[in-house]
């Protein structure tokens, strides 16, 4: 990964409490999975932001190796990854991931 598209990496993550990296974005999801984390999100009524990673290879290529995670969507809150799609659901399942939330939405 180029230190340029770190860069952009960590100003993203700076700049959105609640961030997915996805096919697609929150209007119109290209998978399954990454439409799964919307409808996550969008059931708990909380801001997020998208990045499509169909629009930029490098940066679908890039955030596997940021996070060290091999799959797409990449759920980031307050600059931690959190998951994909299955640990999301799990998360939302169990509560947690509305816990987390509350918290980082409130920092």
């Amino acid at each position: 990964m180029t230190p340029e598209l770190k860069e952009q990496l960590d100003n993203l993550m700076k700049q959105h409490k609640v961030l997915v990296f996805m096919k697609g974005n929150k209007l119109m999801p290209q998978c399954g999975f990454s439409n799964n984390v919307v409808q996550i999100f969008n059931s708990l009524g909380v801001p997020f932001e998208t990045v499509d990673v169909l629009e930029n290879p490098e940066i679908r290529q890039g955030i596997k190796e940021y996070s060290n995670w091999p799959t797409i969507p990449q759920v980031y809150i307050n600059g931690e990854f959190v998951g994909g799609s299955d640990i999301a659901i799990e998360l939302y399942q169990s509560g947690e991931l509305q816990q987390m939330l509350e918290i980082a939405l409130a920092s």
